[in-house]
C-alpha cells in the first residue's frame, strides 16, 4: 500500500475528552474514527488489525472443533420473554417496528438456542460447538476507555452443546487452553491471567482472562505459585486464598478483562425445550457453555500494553503491515523514490505486507514521527547515502540499533519471525 493512497489521514492531536491512551492513538494514527461515546468506525489501517485478531481466533476456534455460523443482531421479544431477560437485562437495546418488539442483541443465547433445537435431536448430534463474530449493542453507561468499552462492538461466541456436565467440563479445558494460544500469539501471553470469577446464577465460577495494563478498570490478585488470579468481586467469598493452591500471598494489579468462559449448564436450554434423545430413548436436557472475546477490547488492550511516547508498538502477529519503507525523497523522479518503488515492488512480489511512505511533500523528521506513531515492525529508509548500495538500512520498531542487510536477509529474516 502507498501511503498516499491510504484513505484515512493522521492527526497531530485528539479531542480533549479522550483520555484513554488507546483511543488518542488508534485516532491519532488513523486507525479507527469516534462516531460518538463508545461508537467507533474501524479505518482501512484498523481493519487490517482487526482482521489478524479475528483470524487467530478463527484457526483456534476451529482447532477444538468450531463450526463459523452468523447470526441475526435482530431479535423477536418473544426469545428474550421466554428466558426472563427482557426486563431482566439492564443494558438491553429495545426498538419497535410496526406492531412488534425487537432487541438489538447484546449476546445471542436467545437465538442459538432455538435454533439448535431444529437440528439436535440425538445424542448422535452431540457434542455440538458452534461460534461467530457479530455485532453487539449494549447500554453502555461508562462508554468513557476509547474501544475498551463500547456501546457498538463485534463479539467472537462460540457455544457448545454437551450431553453431560462431565462432556461439558472437558471441553471447557479445551476452551482455557485456546484462549492462552489466541492471547499469545496476539502477543499478550505473558501478560493475560486466567482470572476466577463469580459464575452467577451459571455456576460457581466462571472464568475470566484479564491483561495486566495500567488502563484497566479491573482489580485482580495473582497467585504468582500457580499463575491465576482472583476477580476483586470474589476475593471476599475465597476469604483472599487462591482457588487451586489455597495461597493468601496474593498481589494486586489493575487489568482488562479480554475475554470470558461460562458453563451455563441448562440455563437457556430448559426455556427453549433443548433436549435430546440418549442411548435408552430418554429425553435429556442439553448442557451449554459460552465463551466471549470482543474483538475491538482485545485491539484496544494490545495497544495499552505496547507502546511508548512516540506511538504503537505493533506485535507482528497483528500489525497492519509487517514492514513500512521511508523514502527521503523531494520528488519522484531522483535515484531515492526509485529505489524505494523497485523495493516496494519487490516486497509485495514476495508476498511482503508492506506500506510505503511515497509521499514527497512531508519532511524526513514528519516522516519518521508518523512512522513511529503507526508502529509497523520493521522500518526500512531509503535515502540519497544508501540509495546506491546494496544494503538496506532496517530497523524494528521497539529496537535503537539500525542493521543493515541483503534483500535476502532481511526476506529470511521477516520468515523467521513470521514463524515464531
Amino acid at each position: 500500500m502507498k501511503q498516499t493512497k491510504l484513505f484515512s489521514k493522521m492527526a497531530k492531536e485528539v479531542s480533549k475528552e479522550e483520555t484513554s491512551r488507546n483511543a488518542q492513538l488508534l485516532i491519532r494514527g488513523g486507525f479507527v474514527d469516534k462516531l460518538m461515546a463508545g461508537v467507533y468506525s474501524l479505518l482501512p489501517l484498523g481493519l487490517r488489525v482487526f482482521k489478524k485478531i479475528e483470524q487467530i481466533i478463527r484457526e483456534e476456534m476451529e482447532a477444538i472443533g468450531g463450526q463459523e455460523v452468523f447470526l441475526p443482531t435482530l431479535h423477536p421479544k418473544e426469545n428474550w420473554f421466554k428466558t426472563g431477560r427482557w426486563e431482566s437485562m439492564d443494558d438491553l437495546y429495545k426498538l419497535k417496528i410496526g406492531n412488534r418488539e425487537f432487541a438489538l442483541a447484546p449476546t445471542h443465547e436467545e437465538v442459538i438456542s432455538p435454533l439448535a433445537k431444529k437440528f439436535i435431536s440425538s445424542y448422535k448430534d452431540l457434542p455440538a460447538n458452534l461460534f461467530q463474530f457479530q455485532n453487539k449493542f449494549r447500554k453502555e453507561l461508562r462508554a468513557k476507555s476509547g474501544v475498551l468499552r463500547g456501546k457498538e462492538f463485534i463479539m467472537k461466541d462460540l457455544y457448545s452443546f454437551s450431553r453431560s456436565q462431565e462432556e461439558l467440563d472437558v471441553y471447557y479445558e479445551k476452551v482455557k487452553k485456546a484462549y492462552k494460544r489466541i492471547f499469545e500469539r496476539c502477543g499478550i501471553g505473558d501478560k493475560t491471567y486466567l482470572t476466577y470469577a463469580s459464575g452467577g446464577t451459571f455456576s460457581k465460577y466462571s472464568h475470566e482472562f484479564q491483561a495486566l495494563t495500567e488502563a484497566g478498570e479491573d482489580l485482580i490478585y495473582i497467585c504468582d505459585k500457580c499463575r491465576v488470579a482472583i476477580n476483586k468481586e470474589i476475593l471476599e467469598d475465597q476469604k483472599g486464598q487462591c482457588p487451586e493452591c489455597g495461597n493468601t500471598n496474593l498481589r494486586e494489579e489493575k487489568a482488562v478483562e479480554v475475554g470470558n468462559i461460562f458453563k451455563l449448564g441448562t440455563k437457556f436450554s430448559e426455556p427453549f425445550d433443548l433436549d435430546y434423545l440418549d442411548e435408552k430413548g430418554k429425553k435429556r436436557m442439553i448442557i451449554m457453555g459460552c465463551y466471549g472475546i470482543g474483538l475491538q477490547r482485545l485491539m484496544g488492550t494490545i495497544v495499552e500494553i505496547f507502546n511508548d511516547d512516540k506511538g504503537i508498538i505493533w506485535p507482528e502477529s497483528v500489525a497492519p503491515f509487517k514492514l513500512h519503507i521511508i523514502s527521503l525523497a523531494g520528488s519522484g523522479d531522483n535515484p531515492v523514490y526509485k529505489k524505494a518503488e523497485s523495493l516496494y515492488g519487490e516486497l509485495r512480489t514476495k508476498g511482503v505486507e508492506t506500506l510505503w511512505d511515497d509521499r514527497l511533500d512531508k519532511t524526513p523528521g514528519e516522516k519518521f514521527a508518523d512512522a513511529d506513531l503507526l508502529g509497523i515492525p520493521y522500518r526500512i529508509v531509503v535515502s540519497e547515502k544508501n540509495a546506491k548500495e546494496e544494503w538496506l538500512e532496517v530497523k524494528k520498531r521497539n529496537a535503537d540499533r539500525i542493521e543493515k542487510m541483503s534483500f535476502s536477509a532481511l526476506l529470511e529474516r521477516l520468515e523467521k519471525s513470521a514463524g515464531r
